[in-house]
């Protein structure tokens, strides 16, 4: 715990049933959950993905998530607060943001081989190990840990997308060009009929590319990317909301306030202060 803000900066947990997970959770923190056993599916944000045995789950600061498992379920979490060990000021030494975490185009769930497992299961259980034996430089023992956990399941995940080129080509070309338009504009371009003239197709058409492909609509696609942005703005910069929300193409602060409660679940400045970085020093 942070003894000043109060906010849990990291927490290991293991779990014996999916019981914590009925309901939808929402944590002020990035989380890292090891399936050791059991398969089901997970819900995050609007859309569904299977799990099974050895997967790794990763989820963004307050991202809504569901876990419906199918019988037998059992695994470790940890949650880490951007306090703790923040991403963005970090991306140099560890780069998993945009690929364990704040990827609206991939799922959360990283299928493991047996000797990926194997790997990461060491590094919980060494969390584990040191979370019980509280004693010097513990902090920066965990925040090791930390660290080469999420470099290696990084590292893993890249290693899916360069392993699996028929992938990509599977992909419809008209989504690849439809990422990198809203990646260019999504801060002034909000409605899905401006993307579909951008691409010359009808909206109609394209939305129902993207709900094939990554089972959510045109509209759910563009309000996640603006997100996203709007969640490092709060926690990396000392602007204020309605600076923030100009930026991301809203001339009324009010509504973009409500558009990113409406979406992430707690108002902008709720989320600035329990996430609570020192954002002088970003």
């Amino acid at each position: 715990m942070n003894p000043q803000s109060k906010h849990v900066q990291f927490k290991w947990y293991a779990f014996e049933d999916g019981e914590a997970f009925r309901e939808v959770s929402r944590f002020n923190c990035f989380t890292v959950l090891l399936v050791l056993e059991g398969q089901g599916s997970v819900v995050a944000d609007v859309s569904t993905f299977p799990f099974f045995d050895h997967s790794l789950l990763c989820f963004s600061l307050y991202q809504p998530f569901r876990i419906r498992p199918d019988g037998v379920f059992r695994g470790i979490m940890v949650n880490f607060h951007p306090e703790f060990f923040c991403l963005h000021k970090h991306r140099h030494e560890v780069s998993c943001n945009g690929v364990l975490f704040n990827n609206i185009y991939e799922s959360p769930v990283l299928a493991l081989s047996e000797a990926e497992f194997a790997s990461l299961h060491l590094l919980f259980r060494g969390i584990e190990e040191e979370m019980r034996r509280p004693g010097i430089a513990q902090m920066e023992a965990l925040l090791s840990y930390l660290k080469i956990l999420l470099i290696n399941a990084s590292r893993m995940k890249m290693e899916r997308r360069g392993a699996l080129p028929e992938a990509v080509e599977k992909e419809p070309e008209i989504l690849g060009r439809l990422k990198a338009a809203i990646e260019e504009r999504f801060a002034s371009l909000h409605s899905p009929g401006d993307y579909a003239g951008m691409l010359n197709i009808s909206t109609a058409a394209l939305n129902k590319v993207v709900k094939a492909s990554l089972d959510k609509t045109l509209s759910q696609l563009i309000a996640e990317r603006i997100v996203v942005e709007a969640k490092r703005q709060l926690y990396l910069t000392s602007k204020p909301v309605k600076q923030i929300a100009f930026e991301l193409g809203y001339d009324d602060e009010f509504y973009f306030s409500r558009f990113f409660k409406g979406n992430v679940g707690v108002s902008p400045q709720y989320f600035r202060d329990t996430v609570g970085v020192d954002r002088a020093n970003a």
